[in-house]
């Protein structure tokens, strides 16, 4: 699918219209993805993020992107890996779903996302390509927004594991494959 491709960077520079951030429940900012895109947006998400009062677990608010590149940020929190009994994939794929519907209700065209609840939050990262994958993909094959959507992966590794995830199961064909 062409609206849809996996890469290596850094999301706080993204140039997608929004970015998703890895949040938690308070949304007043934590570590890894979550620290580093409020540190690059400033104060002002902090404040912004302050007004929403929170978000539950695999549901997603959205704010400005303030200082960022992005013009918005869709926060949203995910759930914590106990072992994958306690719903775990159902509430990852509902974030990944949320922040999407979020960006089509607004008209966002672009969105990136780091790959929720895969850092200190210890879901396996094998697993959470699957559920994450599969959730964009039923999403984009149903609705025109957003246009494009893009996995963005902190470490080579990581996008290793999305891009064989893919081929596994989205690459029609050679041609197809990531």
């Amino acid at each position: 699918m062409n609206r849809f491709e996996i890469l290596v960077g850094d999301i706080t520079q993204s140039d997608a219209e929004a970015i998703v951030n890895a949040a938690n429940t308070s949304l007043l900012g934590g570590s890894g993805v979550d620290g580093a895109i409020h540190r690059a947006a400033g104060p002002e998400l902090l404040e912004a993020c302050r007004a929403l009062h929170g978000c539950e677990t695999g549901k997603a608010k959205l704010t400005p992107g303030f200082r960022l590149a992005a013009h918005y940020v869709i926060h949203t929190p995910g759930p914590i890996w106990q072992g994958g009994g306690m719903g775990e994939p159902a509430l990852l794929a509902s974030c990944y779903k949320s922040a999407l519907e979020v960006a089509a209700v607004h008209g966002i065209r672009t969105v990136d996302f780091p790959s929720i609840s895969t850092g200190v939050y210890g879901y396996p990262l094998p697993q959470a390509s699957t559920v994450a994958l599969k959730a964009i993909m039923d999403f984009l094959r149903s609705h025109d927004l957003p246009q494009r959507v893009r996995m963005v992966c902190h470490t080579e590794q990581a996008a290793a594991i999305y891009r064989q995830t893919w081929n596994l199961w989205y690459a029609e064909d050679k041609d197809m494959r990531l």
